[in-house]
């Protein structure tokens, strides 16, 4: 059904209340922090409610595995109520808190597909209402001098001023691609396209429980043109599990990224190259294969789990073009002898797009966006899941063309000033390829709603 359950249906309806409380993506600020800047905010309240729909049609399929895309008609949704409360205790320093409502899951709980075509739903399947532990952190900036700059207030950021030069630290439960990773045009699932080869570096496989977030520290070093970033994180207890090893010094996850600010042609852009290390009780394909042969079953990654390490690396590219066009590029790879832990079984991937703003045809806050991410797999994973080795998500049984995957998706989105900002998308895959191609939109007006497909901001019929 459209809708899923009478659960899904009060949790929609949950999502627009809160559109209704808090227009769109709404807040409420403090007053200016003592001895602060005039626009300097004590502290804030938003709140971000997404609501997603997806749907494939029923192709051919000449094979079948636990892990498989079902070859069947298919439809599913998610819902999610998020709120942000921060408050600033003494300056430089922000308190968060990210209380989070969650329901839904993918069609056929994403099975059969290396990337997922959306990314607020769970690598997981949850039919009734669910309260997240709340992502909670703390954030304390350093001035070193430099020039001021201003801080919108957005999620999870007060606004007020900073200096250009400074250091970053941030400790507590919060998400690793709050900070690595980021992209202007291609980051937030909320606002813009939802793929998760496309939002992040599909072969970035970041410390993550189920819902993304984890425990862990960074600090950021900003100075003139450049930025070096670097944090320690804990990984789940097994490979794409809910819950976190709370023995942190026995699997964590290291990450660095410098970042570099350049001009071209008057037109702003930044680089970035990712790499890290992960240690933690992972399987090694070649052993699972090796393992099967000689039981003369089918491969199994959980029986050859050890302690492992594995790295991977990511270029990261964001360049406006003009003042409402910019391009997005990533490209990664990880080493690819061993099992994804906690994000999706891509080894190396390339994605690209453009996104722009609506200021051509006289509404800036509309905006529209085209990408391609192309993803594939290792040797030895290929060899794994051609012996019957499920993954996080793919595992069909067998593979007898390997070759990167494939599937088409438009997405389309209301802009966060105008109500919850990830709307409905259509999915359709095929069995091997890997190709994405994800259309995005958002739009700032009143749309023809039919059922519950659509949400409109307030005063629209």
């Amino acid at each position: 059904m459209l809708l899923g359950s009478s659960r899904a249906a009060i949790l929609a309806a949950l999502a627009v209340s809160l559109a209704v409380s808090f227009p769109g993506e709404a807040h409420a600020q403090g007053p200016a922090a003592d001895g602060g800047d005039a626009a300097e905010e004590s502290w804030a309240v938003h709140g971000q409610s997404t609501f997603v729909w997806q749907y494939h049609p029923g192709f051919a399929s000449p094979f079948r595995g636990l892990n498989s895309l079902k070859a069947r008609e298919n439809d599913a949704e998610t819902a999610d109520v998020t709120l942000y409360g921060g408050v600033r205790p003494w300056r430089g320093a922000e308190i968060w808190v990210n209380p989070e409502l969650d329901q839904g899951f993918g069609t056929q709980q994403h099975a059969g597909r290396r990337r997922v075509p959306q990314r607020r739903s769970l690598q997981g399947r949850l039919a009734s209402p669910l309260w997240a532990d709340p992502a909670v952190f703390l954030r304390q900036t350093l001035a070193l001098g430099g020039d001021s700059e201003k801080v919108v207030p957005d999620l999870n950021q007060l606004g007020g001023t900073q200096t250009a030069d400074r250091v970053v630290l941030t400790i507590g439960k919060f998400s690793v691609t709050d900070i690595f990773d980021t992209n202007r045009y291609a980051h937030d699932p909320r606002g813009d396209f939802l793929n998760w080869a496309i939002i992040d570096i599909g072969s970035f496989d970041y410390a993550a429980d189920a819902w993304g977030f984890t425990y862990g520290a960074a600090v950021e070093w900003y100075r003139d043109w450049w930025t070096i970033r670097a944090g320690i994180f804990d990984l789940s207890k097994t490979p794409n599990s809910k819950a976190l090893d709370t023995n942190f010094i026995s699997q964590d996850q290291y990450d660095l990224e410098l970042e570099e600010r350049h001009t071209i042609k008057g037109q702003p852009g930044k680089l970035k190259l990712l790499g890290f290390i992960t240690h933690g009780r992972m399987g090694s394909y070649n052993a699972a294969v090796s393992a099967a042969s000689l039981a003369g079953t089918a491969a199994d990654i959980t029986l050859v789990r050890a302690p492992h390490t594995k790295a991977g690396a990511g270029l990261n590219l964001e360049q406006q073009l003009t003042e409402d066009l910019g391009f997005f590029a990533r490209a990664g790879i990880t080493q690819g002898g061993f099992e994804a832990f906690d994000f999706t079984d891509i080894n190396k991937t390339i994605s690209f797009g453009l996104s722009a703003t609506g200021g051509r045809w006289g509404r800036p806050d509309d905006t529209v966006g085209l990408a391609v991410a192309i993803n594939g797999a290792s040797r030895a994973a290929e060899r794994f899941f051609n012996a019957g080795g499920l993954g996080i998500l793919a595992g069909d049984g067998r593979l007898p063309i390997p070759a990167p995957s494939g599937s088409s998706r438009p997405t389309t989105a209301l802009p966060r000033s105008a109500s919850p900002s990830s709307p409905p998308t259509a999915s359709s895959s095929s069995i091997p390829p890997t190709t994405a191609i994800a259309a995005r939109s958002r739009y700032s007006g009143c749309v023809p709603t039919r059922s519950s497909e659509w949400a409109n901001p307030p005063g629209c019929g």
